[in-house]
């Protein structure tokens, strides 16, 4: 499928100043971006989408070979042209382009948004089931998980106490080494120290010199109302330490919710089913039903018919901006077993029935039906 114009995806004219461009494509970041989005593939991709785009338009060499000569000019720059294979490329990417010009993504998603430092902590992911109850009006949970944390006999830099870690001889402790000559520049991490920029000779014999050991420790994680199931929560700063005064990675908890004996989740509506008698549902009447806030009174309107949907306004899931509300699917009870009086009874309506010649109506438009087609 052709690409669309850079200039078109970001909603700006060939005019628009370096300014303007990084203000679009925030805007785009802020509403494509995948904590915001989870599971939304049409969003993934719009923000892939943006941020080729934006890579191509904030770099001038860049912005003038693709004004001269379209997509082609910039194939084989960088992600240009070909596309981002993940999110974490996105972030990689994003960690040194925007790390020079403010941070972008820190001033977006709290400090963090997936551009990674060199000596940032890894992140975490972290499974959580909580009930129906809880993912509609939000709750608190205490999360018990074994993580690194920094070693306290090396302070992290994983050297045994009296010795220091050394530069990398290879990347002259910058982390990464380039190959390639002209456009075609492939940055990779250091393969001698891992991205780190620094060597440890002598490596501390607490944590073998890897600066962290595993410990056990508790944490709070809130769940905001109206959260859906496999929804990914970013918990900022609580994944495993950085080194060299790295910052912390972060916890991502995916959430999972357990279905509910009686109602069921449609988007900010609940729905559940309600049984009725035939009198009720014939007669009309006003029955007390369970909400999620408790019992709530329901008027059954007289010749309501079986499977009919009521709505109780305002009684579901918190939205943006409002409450869904309670769909109620009325059941019309028939008893398997009756009582001499109640089969009297029904027998009694049954030939009223046939006197009124519902039943036979019914079957003469059938018929009619038929003997038309």
């Amino acid at each position: 499928m052709a690409k669309r114009d850079y200039y078109e995806v970001l909603g700006v004219g060939k005019e628009a100043g370096e300014d303007e461009i990084k203000k679009a494509y925030r805007k785009l970041a802020m509403k494509f971006h995948p904590d915001r989005n989870p599971g939304d593939k049409a969003a993934e991709a719009s923000f892939k989408e943006a941020a080729e785009a934006y890579e191509v338009l904030s770099d001038a060499k860049k912005r003038q070979r693709y004004d001269q000569m379209g997509h082609a000019g910039v194939d084989g720059m960088g992600h240009a042209g070909q596309g981002f294979g993940s999110m974490e490329d996105i972030f990689a990417q994003f960690g040194d382009v925007f790390g020079n010009r403010g941070g972008m993504f820190e001033e977006l998603f709290g400090g963090r948004g997936g551009g990674r430092e060199r000596n940032q902590g890894a992140s975490l992911k972290l499974g959580l089931e909580i009930t129906f109850r809880e993912a509609v009006f939000g709750c608190t949970k205490t999360i018990d998980l074994k993580r690194n944390e920094t070693c306290t006999t090396c302070s992290g830099t994983g050297a045994k106490p009296g010795t220091k870690p050394t530069v990398c001889r290879v990347c002259h402790g910058h982390g990464i080494v380039r190959q390639g000559q002209g456009f075609f520049v492939v940055q990779t991490t250091c393969p001698h120290c891992g991205g780190v920029g620094k060597v440890v000779s002598s490596p501390c014999g607490d944590c073998d010199g890897q600066g962290a050991k595993p410990e056990k420790v508790t944490i709070r994680v809130r769940i905001p109302p109206g959260v859906e199931d496999g929804t990914r929560l970013r918990v900022g700063g609580e994944g495993e330490p950085g080194r060299e005064g790295g910052s912390r990675g972060d916890l991502y908890v995916y959430v999972q919710v357990k279905a509910d004996g009686f109602f069921e989740r449609h988007e900010d509506d609940v729905v559940c089913k309600v049984p009725v008698t035939y009198a009720q549902a014939a007669l009309g009447a006003e029955i007390a039903v369970p909400t999620l806030d408790g019992e709530a009174s329901l008027k059954i309107p007289a010749g309501t018919q079986p499977n009919e949907l009521l709505r109780m306004r305002g009684l579901g899931v918190p939205g943006q901006g409002r409450r869904g509300d309670q769909i109620v699917v009325v059941q019309v009870s028939i008893p398997k077993r009756t009582s001499k009086e109640q089969r009297e009874l029904i027998e009694r309506l049954g030939k009223i029935e046939d006197e009124q010649g519902e039943q036979r109506g019914f079957f003469d438009r059938i018929k009619k039906m038929f003997k038309d087609s």
